[in-house]
């Protein structure tokens, strides 16, 4: 269950109706939060668990601490900052130095973030948000799938993990996250079965 806590979304009092409803059905929650404002609903989310909260420009050091002690994962969309202008940044190195896993996503979505390149979030998230290229790799793997609730299956290359992946051609993983429009993607695995590209 994905709530939109904010002043032109759901209200703080409504976000926790939401959730201690999903929490009667045991549903996972998320959250979009603090992306325009700071009302709390990233605090809101750890406390019922939250898998991920999203956004985060006006994130507290309150909220950046009640993350870090429920694990909750720290999403981060650039594409919906860079598409509408925003100035205020998410706060990177509170999540840093709190230890908060930060995911990357592309945020598709037509009204605010109409950018489905995952790689262009990536790069986003480096030169607009300061990330480094480990940490924007990481954002699209491991932590996006811990932010699915997925981290026992996805987002690693691992024994055991279901072989899902894409192979580029490049020298450093860093490209990645740098070249943008430059089409490297050698082949895909999908379950396990290696499809070419081309």
């Amino acid at each position: 269950v994905d709530v939109f806590c904010e002043h032109i979304g759901f209200s703080l009092a409504q976000t926790e109706q939401v959730y201690l409803a999903a929490d009667q059905y045991g549903l996972a929650v998320k959250g979009h939060m603090d992306q325009l404002s700071n009302l709390g609903g990233s605090t809101l989310a750890a406390h019922f668990g939250a898998l991920s909260v999203d956004h985060l420009e006006y994130l507290d050091s309150a909220g950046i601490q009640a993350l870090a002690h429920r694990g909750v994962v720290a999403t981060l969309l650039p594409t919906a900052f860079y598409f509408l202008k925003e100035t205020k940044l998410p706060p990177v190195e509170g999540l840093r130095r709190a230890g908060v896993p930060m995911a990357v996503s592309s945020d598709i979505n037509p009204g605010t973030a109409p950018i489905v390149s995952l790689r262009m979030a990536m790069n986003m998230a480096c030169t607009l948000f300061g990330l480094t290229p480990v940490e924007a790799m990481a954002g699209v793997t491991r932590h996006a799938a811990q932010a699915l609730g997925e981290q026992e299956r996805l987002g690693q290359l691992r024994v055991g993990m279901q072989a899902d992946f894409l192979i580029w051609s490049c020298g450093h993983p860093a490209e990645l996250s740098y070249l943008v429009g430059v089409d490297q993607l050698v082949s895909r695995v999908f379950n396990g079965e290696e499809t070419h590209h081309g």
